[in-house]
């Protein structure tokens, strides 16, 4: 029998109800050589129907997951058992959204369908906004009649995070530390009192800089393994946005964008933390700092709601819908392989740390917005 929803944006949505699938999983459970040899894998492995579906899977995918009963997730698909945001934007489930079409995991799977092995790299953000870097392959295995697939998944999160780690923060800091050390050389050479200064103020721009980036590989270390104590506080929300402008229409990272505060923008008490709500927002001003666009500015905004406060950081650029629906990932960047920290961070920080909310919007007519909205008392 199926179900009878049927509406997806790509895989098909098509699923076996009860009675299939039990004859399916003691199908696997009932032949002891093929259970020995599964459970004995290190890795995490599945076994899915054609419809995508658990039909079995192995202890170490239980453990790794702490699924203590496989009639639980029998009929599942992969990516709702780890709770990925996209699984559940469709009544259909995982792999029927317009945001699977990039996932790794649904297309390895889609792929052995047509009979060849697959390995590929998924990235997937919770509904908790804990994040995993996954290397899954997908190998046809048909038995007894039935087209089954053979799904094994490694956590590559921590290889993922050293590459990050090397390619990003090292790379950062060296650049900071030899702009010091060029300038320091300078300014040696140098006779002239007022250039001796404004040499001496731009080290000193650089020497805060290199320092803001250790303290922001430290938050997210801290965040992704929730060490992280947040300290909320009463503050004042003009007090941030304006703040950021002073910093980020000077900072070195911005070479020549104007930074505006909406004229309409509210002042109100806000009890967060302000260090991390200062986070979120510098990395959603140096999306918009990034962004290729002619003529472009940065404007901040602060509504005030009855019960809540919402901050905005709009620019004129459009991002396009396939970078749209990977934006949130770690490490997916398009300014290439090792990036794509900072918008990752907007929603760690933001929403599992702040218990905020953070979205975009971004359109050819409007540009890009970035949102976060909190709570006024928490």
């Amino acid at each position: 029998m199926f179900e009878e929803t049927t509406l997806t944006s790509y895989a098909p949505a098509l699923r076996y109800t009860n009675g299939q699938l039990a004859l399916q999983h003691n199908l696997i459970a009932q032949n002891e050589l093929i259970v020995k040899l599964i459970n004995s894998i290190s890795q995490m492995v599945l076994v899915l129907n054609k419809h995508r579906q658990i039909v079995y899977s192995n202890s170490s995918f239980s453990q790794f997951f702490k699924i203590k009963d496989i009639e639980k997730i029998l009929g599942k698909r992969t990516c709702e058992i780890m709770s990925c945001t996209n699984a559940f934007r469709t009544k259909a489930g995982c792999g029927t959204s317009e945001f699977c079409k990039s996932c790794g995991a649904v297309n390895a799977i889609l792929e052995s369908q047509k009979g060849v092995k697959s390995t590929k790299e998924c990235k997937i953000l919770t509904s908790n906004n804990d994040a995993y870097d996954l290397r899954v392959t997908a190998t046809p295995f048909p038995l007894n009649g039935e087209n089954l697939t053979i799904f094994s998944i490694t956590d590559i999160s921590a290889e993922k995070r050293k590459e990050s780690l090397e390619r990003v923060f090292l790379h950062d800091i060296l650049n900071s530390a030899g702009g010091i050390s060029g300038l320091s050389t300078i300014m040696k050479e140098l006779d002239d009192p007022a250039e001796i200064n404004d040499i001496a103020e731009t080290i000193a721009n650089a020497a805060d800089n290199l320092v803001d980036e250790i303290k922001i590989q430290r938050e997210l270390n801290a965040a992704e393994s929730g060490d992280l104590k947040p300290e909320f506080n009463p503050i004042e929300t003009h007090s941030i946005i304006h703040g950021l402008k002073q910093v980020y229409s000077k900072h070195e990272l911005n070479p020549s964008k104007k930074i505006y505060i909406h004229p309409e923008a509210k002042n109100t008490l806000l009890n967060t933390d302000r260090i991390l709500l200062q986070r979120v927002l510098a990395n959603m001003i140096k999306n918009g700092i990034d962004a290729l666009v002619p003529n472009d500015e940065i404007t901040l905004n602060c509504l005030d709601f009855e019960n809540h406060v919402r901050f905005s950081v709009h620019n004129k650029s459009f991002i396009p819908n396939h970078v749209q629906l990977q934006l949130f990932r770690r490490t997916f960047s398009t300014k290439g392989v090792g990036r794509g920290i900072g918008t990752y961070c907007m929603k760690l920080l933001g929403e599992k740390y702040l218990n905020g909310n953070v979205w975009f919007e971004s359109s050819e007519a409007t540009g890009t917005t970035f949102f976060i909205e909190l709570q006024k008392d928490i």
